[in-house]
This record gives C-alpha cells, structure tokens and sequence, in this order.
C-alpha cells in the first residue's frame, strides 16, 4: 500500500511541478528512506483517478501511525509529519526564487500566480482546511462588508499542549516570520516549514521578504517581512515601503498593523506588512469630505466614509504622498482634544498611531491613514477604542489590519454557537438556560422581534446580525464617532494639518 502511495504522491508532484523528471528516481528514494523501506516497485495500475493531495497524505499518515512510525495522531504530529513528506518534493529555495524573477520579467502578475500556485501545490496553504471557513458578506450603512469564521487553524490536542510544556525552550526562529523559517523542521510549539519558501524583495533599500500567510484570510493573502528581526514602527519610511510594495506589485493592496498594543497586530516584535490580490470593503468607499493640503497642492486629501477614521490621499507622485503621509503622522502623534477624550500621552505613555495602507488605481497611487489611540480607561480596561463589552460575545480580540479593511475574522467558537443558537430560536428555547450560548441572550433580543424566522431563513438572518455587530465594532475603534459630534472633532484635527 504505502508504495503505491508513494507513487501518487511522486505523480503529484510531477504534475504541480513540485518535481522534475530528472529528480523522480530521487524523491521517490527519500521517501522510502522516511518510510523506512528498502524495496520499491511500480505499481502496475497507474491509471487511478487523481486524487486532492490531503486524501494521499491522510492515507500516508495512517500507515505511517500503523507501523510505528509515527508515535502519537494528534494534529500537531500528523501536521509536522506530513510536512516532513511535502518538504522532499518540494524544490530549493534558488529554484523557486528564479523561477519567481524569471516569471516577474514577463509580469508582476503572472510571478504572483506561479508562487500562489505553488503556495498550495506544496500543502504551506492547506486548502482544505481553508474550505471549512466560513464566509459571507453584509450589506451596511458603509458598503458590504466580508465576515469569515476562521476555522482553518486546527483545535490544540491535550497531548499537544502537555508535550509542548514539557519541551525544551527554543529561541529559534526567534518568531513565526522570521526568514530561518523556510525548511525549518519544527516542533510541538512551532509548526513545521520544510515546504515553506520566501521570495526576497527590497523596500526601502532595505531587504524584506514575500511570503503568503498559510491561512489565507482573503485571495493571495501575502505577508511582507523585514529580513531582520526588529519590532514594528509607523514612521516615514513606512509610508514609502508600502508605496514601493504596490509599484512593484500593482496588482496587490499593502497595509501595516499599528505599532501600538492593542491596536497593533499580534506580532509587534517583527517589522512586517500584509497585503493581496483582495478589494477590500474600505477600498470601495468613497471620500465623505475632502480638503486641500497647503503644502502639497497636488494631493487630493479626503475623510473617508468608513466607520473608523480614514484619512485618504491620492496623487502619481509618490514622494509628495510619503511626505504628506509623514505630516499627518507626526501631527496626529503630538494631537490632544480632550473634549473628544483623544489624549497623545498620558504618564510618558504614547497613545496615538496610525494603520497606513497603499493602493493602486491604474497610475494613481492612494494611501489610506486610519487613526489610532490605544489609551484605556477603568470602564474599558482593553481600550478605549477597542471593541466594547458589549460585542465580546461576538469579537473582543484586537481590532488589526485586517478587520480595519472591512473583514471581520472571527473566532472558531461562533461556528458551533450558531448552530445551538439556530436550534434554540426555532425550538423556542431560553437562551439564558444555555450556558454555552447565554452570552448571546441580550443580543438576540434587540432584533430577534424583526423577523418572521423559519428553519430556511435562520442561518442567513444570523449571518446578517453578525455583520450588523462588526460594523458596530469597527466604530467601537474609531477615534471619531460617525456622529455630529465626532465629525466636528476629527474636522478639528482636519483643521491643524
């Protein structure tokens, strides 16, 4: 069995271009070697239908389970197995990085969708796990919005979590971006990578790296990474980065969390971007107000309609756009209104950032600056402009990069929820009796008198309120309300620039 496996999995290979036909002896004998075998024959029906690559490698890790090889089938062993598998076919990183230039000399597009491509065929993307996401959009006062439930990061096995305990320490790789991790075997705490390759670009004048994210929240979900291990900053040279970024790859958005807690991203230890060949919901909303930039006459300068606050600005010239995006920046660093309750600092403490992301539209380049402030308070201990407690049972993680784009990425839990919640609503149940879902009581309330539910419409009608609830929540992040108000006060801000 395992050899006819074998086979399989060498012809997939071939086909995804993983393995060249000069290398097939040499793969198919580095799998035996893994299998601890000695004897390989052809099987002799090799016209079997092909099958998804996840199908051969479960097949292969049940054998290898079987026979002692592999110790324990929890997630975490069978996931740095079968990586272990992937990594003999899959070619050096010099193969695939000139592979890459010689594909971007055609087009920018076109390397993008060999290395894409080539993302998945290798099992970095698992597709299959990122089919189980699920994903809809809701319309809102501020456009559609895109909801994912993230379902593609698999559950922690006990065993898992205890073997990791127990483990030995490893400062290397120093975190999950940094570039040691291409072929990098892994272990209970960190996950494999011999399938992993990077693409090194510059930005900047200084070398980052192109990879895409193995969840892909989005098409073509890619992160850009600094080659050296230093922590996230929001300055003028970032501007410029993310600029260069979608010259060379106009094809793609590119965006940088905060580099403040709570409104940053998860890795603030590591200078990064994230981008994609994705038209996110922000992307699509139009300026509400614009205003003019004394000193740089050629920027069209606007408020966005958004439910967080957007400053966007468009113009060819690039240079104009970094210097008009580093003013903001540093005026917005140094702005207090306390009428409004934004403070720049309290007790030495910097408060005020900004989520800078670039565009292209055909020769216009387009930088959206959101603003930021990370300042808490005794009533909202995780941020004042951070989702409320109210919305927790919905999102109460950080409000990052991605979400301040227009897509909400929810956790794992609600998958389930919604189900009992589904199954409570249509047998009449009280949500309050049910301790799983009883935080989603209040909630249910406000709009559960506006419809006529039926078994058919449930699922959507969940769906929609869901939305409804994020788009609350990017207000929740907002520094200014989209109120009277809050428009008077970010025009004061308007008003300093």
């Amino acid at each position: 069995m395992i050899q006819n496996l074998i086979y399989e999995l060498v012809n997939y290979g071939i086909k995804q271009g993983l393995v060249n036909l000069a290398d097939q002896v040499y793969v198919t004998n580095s799998l035996l070697e893994l299998f601890g075998l000695s004897d390989y024959q052809e099987p002799a029906d090799t016209e079997t239908k092909p099958r998804a690559l996840h199908e051969i490698l479960e097949d292969m890790i049940e054998y290898a389970h079987k026979n002692g090889i592999l110790e324990e089938d929890t997630t975490t062993m069978k996931d740095l197995f079968d990586t272990k598998i992937m990594g003999l076919l899959t070619p050096l990183p010099s193969q695939v990085r000139k592979t890459f230039a010689d594909k971007y000399a055609v087009s920018p597009k076109e390397a993008t969708d060999y290395y894409y491509q080539f993302s998945q065929a290798t099992n970095y993307i698992r597709k299959d796990r990122i089919a189980k996401d699920e994903k809809w959009v809701t319309d809102t006062e501020f456009g559609p919005i895109d909801i994912t439930i993230n379902l593609s990061k698999p559950e922690k096995d006990p065993r898992d979590i205890a073997k990791a305990g127990q483990a030995k320490k490893s400062g290397y790789p120093s975190c999950l971006l940094c570039k040691e991790n291409e072929g990098y075997a892994g272990h209970f705490s960190h996950p494999a990578r011999q399938n992993h390759r990077i693409i090194p670009i510059t930005l900047g004048g200084e070398r980052y790296n192109l990879q895409y994210s193995p969840y892909v929240y989005y098409n073509e979900h890619c992160i850009i990474f600094n080659d050296e291990h230093i922590p996230m900053k929001i300055d003028k040279a970032t501007f410029r980065k993310l600029l260069e970024f979608v010259e060379q790859f106009p094809h793609y958005t590119a965006g940088s969390n905060a580099d403040l807690p709570i409104v940053g991203g998860s890795i603030l230890s590591h200078d990064h971007f994230q981008g994609g060949n994705y038209v996110f919901a922000m992307a699509k909303a139009p300026y509400e107000t614009e205003f003019s930039l004394k000193d740089y006459p050629a920027i069209r300068a606007g408020i966005v309609k958004w439910p967080m606050s957007v400053i966007r600005l468009q113009s060819k010239d690039t240079d104009a756009l970094t210097n008009a995006a580093d003013h903001i920046l540093s005026a917005w660093r140094s702005y207090t209104d306390e009428e409004a309750f934004i403070f720049c600092e309290t007790d030495g403490t910097p408060h005020n950032t900004i989520t800078p992301i670039a565009r292209m539209h055909d020769d216009v380049f387009e930088l959206d600056l959101v603003l930021r402030n990370n300042i808490t308070t005794e009533e909202c201990p995780m941020g004042l402009y951070h989702p409320h407690a109210q919305y927790h049972h919905i999102k109460k993680e950080n409000i990052g990069l991605i979400e301040v784009m227009g897509l909400a990425v929810l956790p794992a839990r609600l998958k389930n929820e919604m189900l009992q919640l589904e199954d409570a609503i249509l047998k009449h149940k009280n949500i309050r009796d049910l301790a799983e879902i009883e935080k989603h009581a209040d909630w249910v309330e406000e709009w559960i008198g506006n419809y006529d539910i039926t078994a058919e419409n449930i699922h959507k009608i969940l769906q929609k309120e869901i939305g409804v609830v994020f788009a609350k929540v990017l207000e929740c992040a907002g520094v200014y309300k989209c109120t009277k108000e809050g428009k008077a006060a970010f025009q004061r801000f308007i008003d300093t620039l």
